[in-house]
């Protein structure tokens, strides 16, 4: 997928009205997402990302302790001055075009990592042992 595929996926899924506001959206999760993620999972999403969405997964480090999956969404409305409902929806666009590059095995790994809340962010169900 180039990045314009990219761009025009998360255009349509996430009924943004122009190609600008894709990208804006795209820019500003994979940015935050490259916080949350570390380890062998985050080069090889960066592999599998198209050049341009890679630059902004990877343009700073892993934090050593990431959110929860609202937590995530949460800071980001506040970085980006979204409402939380909005950034919601922007994340789960962008994360289930991110799934969808990855594959099922390395997403499964990446969801494994992370805190609790972000399987729903990756279009997926969030199962808890209980």
């Amino acid at each position: 997928m180039t990045f314009e595929q990219m761009l025009e996926r998360v255009r349509y899924e996430g009924a943004h009205p122009t190609r600008e506001e894709a990208e804006r959206v795209v820019c500003a999760v994979l940015t935050a997402f490259g916080h949350q993620l570390k380890g062998a999972e985050r080069r090889e999403l960066t592999a599998k990302l198209p050049q341009e969405a890679a630059a902004f997964f990877s343009s700073d480090m892993p934090t050593k302790e990431p959110l929860t999956g609202w937590g995530f969404v949460k800071d980001l409305a506040s970085h980006t001055g979204g409402t939380p409902a909005t950034t919601r929806w922007g994340v789960g666009t962008v994360l289930g075009v991110v799934a969808k590059l990855a594959g099922e095995e390395l997403t499964r790994r990446i969801l494994t990592q992370l805190p609790h809340g972000y399987a729903a962010l990756f279009g997926r169900a969030e199962l808890t042992v209980g």
